[in-house]
């Protein structure tokens, strides 16, 4: 089992499983946000000096997802890029959606009348891409149970039917690679798998993708936004005029954290992650998924009194296995777990 480079970079994640619910920062991104929270008490913030951080934020993001940092925008949650992509949409365009899917990926589209949105099960999702369809939206990994859709399959069944893409990589980034430059949208929050405070969002925008409308415009979209706050135009012409304004005591912990993952092997962090949660199933009995996320049928007391931490989600535990854990997480969880298998 591959090892990504994690020299005693994080210093609380022994037994932590609940990478899907939200991620532990490092020891370098916990410091960096106790100190812009003491330059915010003292008043000695500089809010123009957040903007290196963002253009880093920017650079790591593109480098984790193979685009470009002029591809890359700037938001707060998925929510509010899936809303900006529903609100580009026509009158009557067909939306295509995965049953159980995230809802702040499906309730944009639902929450718009305009638009008719249809629902299937994941399996059945790259089948029905046909011209029909304007725009497929679906979450790389499902955040209820880690199942993957077939990312390659659906960007050509997509290239064939002309159909716009958005895949929500949340549950993906950095332990499933992503190529972003397939699809015209690919977002990620970037407070669960990569470590970052909440509030920060990251968005490849594919350059082809001039049907989208910055419908959010704030002073940060352009490229000189400093010079730029009542201009009544201004707007850049590339991916950062989709930006919302950057949330400034939380950039530079953000780019501390996904400058971490950019800099790791991307092989080496899926095989870690994925190696983990098919020894967990293993260990307990179930098929391995190759997935980071792994599902089962339990409560989690049993876990909490064995010192794991996880969540529960439809009635289900739910484990994921990240850079900061080790065989030594796997076995405390399987321990607890292993009974409840055997006697299903």
């Amino acid at each position: 089992m591959s090892t990504p480079r994690t020299p005693a970079a994080f210093a609380h994640s022994r037994g932590y499983l609940d990478t899907a619910s939200y991620g532990l920062p490092s020891w370098e991104t916990a410091r960096a946000l106790r100190r812009a929270a003491g330059t915010w008490e003292t008043g000695a913030f500089a809010p123009e000096q957040a903007d290196a951080a963002v253009e880093r934020l920017r650079a790591a993001f593109g480098a984790l997802v193979g685009v470009p940092s002029t591809s890359v925008a700037l938001a707060g949650s998925t929510s509010q890029v899936v809303g900006m992509v529903a609100a580009s949409l026509p009158e009557g365009a067909r939306v295509l959606v995965a049953d159980g899917d995230f809802g702040s990926l499906v309730r944009p589209f639902l929450a718009d009348p305009r638009l008719r949105v249809r629902s299937l099960p994941l399996e059945a999702l790259v089948d029905a891409i046909t011209p029909a369809v304007d725009l497929v939206a679906v979450s790389a990994v499902q955040s209820r149970d880690g199942r993957l859709i077939d990312l390659e399959a659906l960007h050509e069944a997509s290239r064939r039917a002309g159909a716009r893409t958005v895949v929500d990589a949340t549950q993906a980034t950095p332990w499933l690679p992503v190529d972003a430059e397939r699809f015209d949208v690919v977002v990620v929050s970037a407070y669960k798998w990569l470590n970052a405070p909440r509030g920060l969002a990251l968005a490849a925008i594919h350059p082809d993708a001039t049907w989208l409308r910055p419908v959010y415009a704030s002073w940060y979209g352009s490229d000189s936004p400093w010079e730029n706050l009542y201009a009544p135009l201004g707007l850049s012409h590339g991916a950062r005029r989709f930006d919302s304004s950057p949330p400034w005591q939380l950039c530079e912990a953000g780019a501390l954290a996904l400058e971490f993952h950019a800099r790791q092997d991307s092989r080496q962090v899926h095989d870690h992650c994925v190696g983990l949660a098919d020894a967990f199933c293993e260990e307990v009995g179930l098929a391995p998924t190759g997935s980071a996320i792994v599902t089962l049928a339990a409560e989690a007391d049993r876990l909490r009194a064995a010192g794991v931490r996880a969540s529960e989600r439809a009635g289900r535990v739910r484990l994921s296995f990240h850079v900061y854990n080790d065989e030594v997480d796997v076995q405390r969880a399987a321990t607890a777990l292993r009974p409840v298998v055997a006697a299903a």
